[in-house]
């Protein structure tokens, strides 16, 4: 027979506070409770053994997080996780897809840090710098920029040297297989998980080239379950865009930028090279403005028919396979590109958090605890 001592908070009635200060009180409280008290189960006196192992009830669960694609907008998934690490609660299973992937890359290399101070310091001009077109045929963009960027921060790390257990989602081309990264090198995984097709290049890993795993599963819930997750955190960046009609202003919000960015100004005097990539800045408005007559470009078009799909499969996958809690970030009003507003967006990030602490905390205090002893 268990026995507690009655005032012990664990005696008293489960609490329906659903407000923030309630949900802290219930996230504090699971860091706080006591071990149950053991006494002989089977009547012996205390000189006879029983060999039972002791359980401490409850016990922490598994808490892990699915980070979604959304291009600029999943900087909020660094507000997200700065949020939850502030009121204690620290996801040991990351699972993220495209954006997702990177952010949740450097949460599980404990580079969380680095991520933010990179994000808030990106500005428009900066952004452009990073977009090296590609004249390989295969994209339009090369990546070689962010490539370096990745390779310089996670050091050839692979991913049994995280912190934390971390995997990403891409698709394989040709079959459209979903496919889980979980071993290997994991800045080549990351930019795997994110190379949008068109925009781009492939990613060659173990023989199969691989593009953005938003193409099949834009909130990865069942990897971060099959990771060992007990309750699952999903953060959507799509909702308010799919979710419900609604007309957004320019999503890419770069064009005005394309226009002022100082390419290089034609004139005699340049060389052949100067003058070959000379039109870089055509080039870029092109792919990431708009036609005379209010056509989007390429780019434009491909990443908002692309972002109209990945909200329709995020749907579809969310209902099989809910998480625990969903956090909706209000990112209606943000491009897809505006990555140079990462100030803005930690904090939407942060704000989304807060409104769903309550239901995660009742969803971690509801996780049925382990029998106080198991035999051995």
């Amino acid at each position: 027979m268990f026995m507690m001592k009655p005032k012990d908070p664990l005696a008293e009635p489960p609490s329906h506070d659903r407000s923030s200060q309630g949900a802290h009180a219930r996230t504090g409280q699971l860091n706080k409770m006591p071990p149950f008290y053991r006494r002989n189960l089977n009547g012996a006196d205390d000189n006879q053994h029983v060999d039972y192992a002791a359980v401490t009830a409850p016990r922490k669960p598994m808490i892990g997080i699915a980070l979604g694609a959304g291009a600029a907008r999943g900087w909020s998934h660094i507000g997200v996780i700065l949020e939850l690490n502030a009121q204690g609660i620290y996801p040991e299973v990351v699972a993220g897809t495209s954006i997702g992937a990177v952010v949740g890359g450097s949460y599980a290399a404990g580079k969380l840090k680095e991520i933010e101070h990179f994000a808030r310091n990106l500005t428009k001009k900066r952004v452009l710098s990073m977009m090296d077109v590609s004249f390989s045929g295969v994209s339009f963009l090369s990546g070689e920029r962010l490539r370096r960027e990745l390779e310089r921060e996670f050091s050839d790390r692979s991913f049994k040297d995280l912190d934390k257990s971390f995997a990403t989602v891409a698709t394989e081309f040709g079959t459209g297989h979903e496919i889980w990264l979980t071993k290997g090198n994991v800045a080549d995984a990351i930019r795997a998980s994110y190379a949008l097709p068109g925009i781009f290049e492939p990613v060659m890993i173990n023989g199969r080239w691989l593009f953005d795993g938003a193409l099949v599963n834009p909130i990865p819930v069942t990897l971060c379950r099959a990771l060992g997750a007990e309750v699952v955190i999903a953060v959507n960046l799509v909702s308010d865009t799919t979710f419900r009609g609604t007309v957004i202003h320019d999503p890419l919000s770069i064009e005005p930028t394309l226009e002022k960015y100082n390419f290089g100004a034609p004139g005699a005097g340049r060389t052949l090279s100067a003058r070959i990539f000379g039109g870089m800045g055509g080039n870029l408005r092109r792919l990431f403005g708009k036609r005379e007559d209010g056509a989007p470009g390429i780019a434009n078009a491909m990443m908002d028919a692309f972002n109209i799909a990945q909200g329709r499969i995020s749907r579809s996958r969310l209902a099989g396979d809910p998480p625990d809690v969903l956090i909706n970030a209000r990112l209606g009003k943000v491009g897809l590109f505006d990555f140079h507003r990462a100030d803005e967006l930690i904090a939407i990030g942060r704000e989304a958090t807060r409104r769903a602490l309550p239901e995660i905390a009742d969803d971690i205090a509801a996780l049925p605890s382990e029998s106080a002893f198991a035999p051995r």
